[in-house]
């Protein structure tokens, strides 16, 4: 998020910029490390990636806490790719149809 401002300022206006995610909680507030929609949207940002495996295996994130997160960024009216698929030992074991 550091650069975003600056991607959203110098790209050319038909290439839009996302972060990688939002916080579950819906007004700016002391979440410290994280960004709020409204901190987001400030950017000039209207796009986020949502339920990265990385955030579900490591930061424990449910599906319940991603379909909050989607909730809150759609009824900011942001643009919302919501990750889907299996875990790592899944895919690496061929089971991706599987599950």
């Amino acid at each position: 998020a550091l650069h975003t401002s600056y991607l959203v300022e110098n790209l050319r206006k038909d290439i839009n910029v996302s972060v990688q995610n939002v916080w579950s909680k819906e007004k700016a507030g002391a979440w410290t490390g994280e960004l709020t929609v409204d901190l987001v949207k400030d950017l000039g940002v209207n796009w986020t990636i949502l339920g990265h495996s990385e955030r579900r295996a490591y930061c424990g994130e449910t599906p319940e806490v991603v379909a909050t997160k989607v909730q809150i960024a759609l009824a900011a009216g942001m643009k919302v790719i919501a990750c889907i698929g299996e875990k790592l030992k899944d895919r690496e074991a061929g089971n991706t149809m599987n599950v």
